[in-house]
């Protein structure tokens, strides 16, 4: 904190119309006495703000409203990055800056250290933060989301007593589907208590087994009306929840906590009732849909089946099923006149093969030998006599000749 000004050296400067100070030493006195302030907390509205791509100084135009003042201030990026998420043009500050001078152009700046954002901005910077640590505990994981039933048969609501968000829950709900069930919470919705009473509504629902959905219903309201679920402990509890869960707060542009922790995300209380049950008119045509469906194809298949067997019936081979028989015995017939043929071939040439042998065998044969007038002696045992000594006189022999044979006694034996 910079001294009061009572306590800063006065500067007496001996000067007169004969004997004037140059512009550029007064600006560097200017800027000696500057440079002795110290860091100063100073609050402003932005009213330009200029973050240039890759550059590491960010230009910002502070304004006093009540003064029409304004003032340039300098800070690091990193300074600024601390609070880029939630202070836009427009917005309150307080900046703890070093006041400096230029003194070529004589101009005054703050070189910044530190900027806070002032009333919601500070609000909305600690909801960033808080948004930044759940996340990294994996709370708000796309993976941890679970998918909600297709017909839930009974859905918990937890809302304002006699709310608009209630209202539009539970008449579009039923709009859609008709035989639709809810066990409905009323809890405070802002305030003090209203998030123990969400808290504890969410739970009591979630331990009933009946219940397949919860849905937290508000309308919309202020940031700090809506402050309630961005408490890190109704965060907590949601995702500890094994009931899925849809988040219903707000409008379209409110995006409380309990937004990025639910299982699922309406923009609206009446959004949240398209989500978690079906429309029963659409249902019923999608249902008319697939039966219309199921029977262009099933006409289509006995179609092309028809198509198919009618062009099978239209082959020669149906039109006349004993023309196949036909050929097959013409075919079979040939074969057996063949087969016959070929037998009889093999039949005569064997045949005549058989003639010749039993000619050239006849003809070799000692029955056409005993024909020409030869004879055969045998004696009594068989054996053959082949030479005059072969018998002694007086041996009976039997001589085979073409006619027969007959008893013979040798006379006289041979030498």
């Amino acid at each position: 904190m910079s001294p009061p000004t009572d306590t800063l050296p006065t500067m007496a400067l001996n000067t007169s119309a004969d004997a004037p100070l140059p512009v550029g030493e007064v600006s560097r006195l200017i800027g000696g006495w500057i440079d002795r302030l110290g860091a100063v907390w100073v609050e402003g509205q932005i009213t330009q703000l200029s973050r240039r791509p890759g550059a590491g100084v960010v230009f910002l135009t502070l304004r006093d409203p009540s003064y029409d003042i304004s003032v340039s201030v300098t800070c690091f990026r990193q300074v600024f990055d601390a609070i880029a998420d939630v202070v836009t043009e427009g917005a309150r500050v307080v900046v703890l800056a070093k006041p400096e001078w230029y003194a070529p152009r004589g101009q005054l700046s703050l070189r910044a250290t530190e900027i806070r954002p002032v009333g919601i901005g500070e609000l909305l910077v600690r909801l960033e933060q808080l948004k930044k640590s759940l996340g990294a505990e994996g709370l708000f994981a796309a993976d941890r989301k679970k998918p909600l039933p297709f017909l839930p048969q009974l859905i918990g609501l937890v809302c304002g007593r006699a709310s608009a968000a209630e209202r539009d829950v539970l008449e579009n709900a039923r709009r859609r589907w008709p035989a639709v069930r809810f066990e409905v919470r009323n809890t405070a919705v802002q305030g003090v208590n209203a998030v123990t009473q969400v808290v504890a509504a969410v739970k009591e629902l979630d331990a009933l087994p009946e219940v397949d959905v919860i849905v937290v219903a508000r309308g919309g309201g202020s940031v700090e009306d809506l402050l309630p679920f961005s408490d890190e402990q109704l965060v907590r509890a949601v995702a500890a929840c094994r009931t899925p869960v849809v988040s219903a707060i707000g409008h379209e542009p409110d995006s409380p906590l309990l937004d990025l922790v639910a299982d699922v995300r309406a923009s609206t209380p009446t959004d949240a009732a398209k989500k978690i049950v079906p429309d029963v008119g659409e249902e019923l045509e999608r249902v008319q849909a697939l039966r219309d469906r199921a029977l262009r194809t099933v006409r289509g298949l006995l179609d092309r089946e028809e198509r198919g067997l009618a062009h099978a019936l239209a082959r020669p081979v149906m039109e006349r099923p004993h023309r196949m028989v036909d050929e097959r015995a013409a075919e079979v017939g040939a074969l057996a006149d063949r087969g016959r043929r070929v037998l009889r071939h093999l039949l005569d040439r064997a045949d005549s093969e058989l003639s010749h042998t039993r000619a050239r065998v006849v003809a070799l044969s000692p029955a056409a030998t005993l024909e020409r007038g030869y004879a055969v002696l045998q004696r009594a045992d068989g054996t053959v006599v082949r030479a005059p000594g072969d018998v002694r006189a007086g041996d009976e022999l039997r001589a085979r000749v073409s006619g027969g044979e007959f008893a013979v006694r040798v006379a006289e034996a041979g030498e």
